[in-house]
């Protein structure tokens, strides 16, 4: 099922009187460039999206004062979004006053859903179909490939998708994939050795495959665009995703940060140190990832029990060093980290807090924050973020 399916399963009356979600004030990713004319209508639009879906159901007096748009532009933007299926009128706001009481309106939160992908995983690629809230819906997974044989990870990879729009139950806004490796902003994946893959177009190809928008991004990008939409996040901060690999995602000023190479982030294969270390998958002794990662850990815990927290010390201060250059060059508020809490919450992190403090400014970063991410699934709703905000501008 496509956005252009004509379906419309959910009563308008299901949502009378309530406000189904809002997350407060807008955050949307901040545009750099300035409006033009030609652009007027396409930033309106994501306008008022983007505030319906952070502030919830509104009438549209509401919207045209939140927007600063007129009420013509409103009215005009809302019969083509209800035309398209995407707002919804949910009934009559309860009367405080003399005059006919105002209809409100909000996106239709449950009459579209999204797929998210995660092929990061050690052992399976993982997917869900989700709400436009973001919730799981249906989950599926297929077993990651043994080898690095890119065609056997891209079958894995398109079975998995066409299980989940399978399992969908409302027309589908579009697919998100979270990859490892160096991806594009044209979702050609440049480098995923992992999955054996080197310049594959996946975006567009899965998007021939499946009959649906397809976006991919790297998957530490994905989950750095869930933190700062359904998380806790600030506008400048970094996400470390800590799993079978190390990789990062950076928002500053509000704006995701994929440099000339679209590598920014790409702090795994950093040498740590110069006294040597761990060997790395990439041939090198002593990166970051060879220190921190997952599989490291447990494998160095399992052999050493009893160096448990010197090891998850050791593996902390390793990794704020590799960052205290990057937090003080971009001036971050603060590292997410979205990993095991076993492993990350307590020494490691405590560790990490206090080598970042001690390699940064005294009296300017003492208040830069190391945590970790309260959010499951964070490169599935990740990449519901970037299908949101490819389709319908939200973030």
């Amino acid at each position: 099922m496509s956005v252009s399916d004509g379906s419309r399963p959910t009563s308008p009356g299901d949502y009378v009187g309530a406000n189904v979600h809002a997350f407060g004030p807008g955050r949307h990713l901040r545009s750099r460039s300035k409006v033009l004319p030609e652009h007027a209508r396409g930033h309106n639009r994501a306008l008022v999206l983007q505030t319906l879906y952070h502030s919830g159901a509104m009438s549209r007096a509401d919207l045209s004062r939140e927007t600063g748009l007129t009420r013509v532009t409103i009215s005009d933007l809302v019969a083509e979004f209800i035309a398209d299926g995407i707002v919804t009128e949910m009934g009559v706001r309860e009367a405080v006053g003399p005059g006919k009481p105002p209809i409100l309106i909000d996106i239709d939160r449950v009459g579209h859903q999204i797929i998210g992908l995660d092929l990061s995983g050690h052992s399976a690629f993982v997917g869900a179909v989700l709400s436009l809230d973001g919730d799981v819906i249906e989950r599926r997974e297929v077993a990651r490939p043994d080898s690095t044989d890119g065609d056997a990870a891209y079958a894995a990879t398109l079975e998995l998708a066409r299980l989940l729009v399978a399992a969908a139950t409302q027309p589908l806004l579009g697919v998100g994939i979270g990859t490892p490796g160096v991806v594009r902003p044209d979702g050609v994946v440049l480098s995923s050795p992992n999955l054996g893959w080197t310049n594959l177009p996946l975006e567009a190809k899965l998007g021939v495959d499946l009959d649906l928008p397809v976006l991919v991004r790297n998957d530490a990008n994905a989950a750095v665009l869930a933190e700062y939409t359904f998380g806790e996040a600030k506008a400048d901060f970094m996400l470390i995703k800590i799993g079978r690999g190390v990789g990062a995602g950076l928002i500053t000023g509000s704006q995701p940060l994929l440099g000339s190479r679209f590598a920014a982030g790409e702090i795994g294969h950093v040498v740590v140190g110069t006294d040597g270390g761990p060997r790395c998958a990439c041939g090198k002794d002593g990166c970051l990832e060879a220190w921190l990662s997952v599989t490291r850990l447990g494998a160095a815990i399992a052999a050493e029990p009893a160096a448990r927290d010197e090891i998850l010390r050791d593996a902390g201060t390793r990794m704020a060093i590799a960052v205290a250059p990057i937090v003080a060059a971009l001036d971050l508020s603060e590292v997410v980290l979205s990993g095991p809490g076993e492993l990350l919450d307590g020494t490691l992190i405590d560790a990490a807090v206090e080598t970042l403090h001690a390699r940064t400014l005294e009296g300017v970063f003492e208040d830069a924050l190391i945590r970790r991410t309260h959010q499951e699934d964070i490169v599935l709703r990740g990449a519901a973020v970037m299908v949101l905000s490819g389709q319908l501008g939200v973030s």
